[in-house]
């Protein structure tokens, strides 16, 4: 068992069993930390991402959990201090939401989506800062373009992320004499399956169409996401905090 007296840092990434999520865990084993896998229902991809951790030297732990439940957060902390006695590095990767117009949004869609995204973060940031005492931390939520323009069918996610960009804005602020370095990400079209869903149920044509209809490069990797996410909590990315990162391949900057 790795313990904090070994040295090693230690990285939790929600939703780390598939895409951006996926990606940043394995960023992170490859760069020396040990590395926290979390999942809501696919344990078999979890496994799968923390085998492909270990490979790269990683201690690993996977853990299950809806994180639309307010006691999953604590368990998750409780669990990866157990493991590992400590906490470098917090990535809010994990979302949920319907996507619907807003028209269509019911209450149960409003209250899980801001649940899963809003509660969740702010939750495992307030129990993570003892785990990173002592220590520099670095916290970095995973928002969207959503916050920034209208996407269809996105407006109940889209506002659950100007939200967690905010709680981002005001953790930097009251986690700064912890050390403690909070930003986000926002990417724009990411080849993910959550990105393939949204696109099958709300773009004509659906996913083939979408991809064919983009200009090149601005379909990005989760790898490509990962890699901005780890410059966030590398030493050189340690004086950006509380900034909302855009990290979209230029796909906000057209007007329409």
């Amino acid at each position: 068992m790795t313990t904090a007296a070994d040295g090693r840092p230690v990285a939790l990434v929600t939703g780390s069993s598939r895409g951006i999520g996926r990606a940043t865990a394995l960023l992170f084993a490859g760069r020396g930390h040990d590395v926290v896998v979390h999942y809501r229902r696919d344990g078999e991809a979890a496994e799968a991402t923390a085998k492909e951790a270990a490979a790269l030297g990683a201690e690993t732990l996977v853990v299950q959990g809806d994180l639309v439940d307010a006691d999953v957060p604590p368990r998750l902390l409780a669990e990866t201090a157990g493991r590992f006695g400590r906490l470098d590095v917090l990535v809010a990767n994990a979302a949920s939401t319907a996507f619907k117009p807003l028209q269509e949004v019911g209450a149960r869609h409003l209250d899980l989506t801001m649940r899963t995204v809003v509660q969740s973060f702010l939750l495992l940031a307030q129990g993570a800062v003892p785990l990173m005492a002592g220590r520099p931390g670095s916290m970095v939520a995973v928002s969207g373009f959503d916050s920034l323009r209208v996407v269809a069918n996105h407006g109940l996610l889209g506002a659950a992320k100007a939200a967690l960009e905010q709680l981002v804005r005001y953790l930097a602020v009251e986690l700064a004499p912890h050390d403690i370095a909070v930003n986000s990400v926002l990417p724009g079209f990411v080849a993910t399956d959550s990105a393939r869903l949204w696109a099958d149920t709300s773009h004509p044509g659906g996913w083939g169409s979408f991809e064919s209809e983009r200009a090149p490069g601005t379909i990005v990797a989760p790898e490509d996401i990962a890699e901005v996410i780890g410059f966030l909590c590398s030493p050189a990315g340690r004086c950006i905090r509380g900034q909302n990162i855009v990290a979209d391949a230029g796909v906000t900057l057209p007007f329409a």
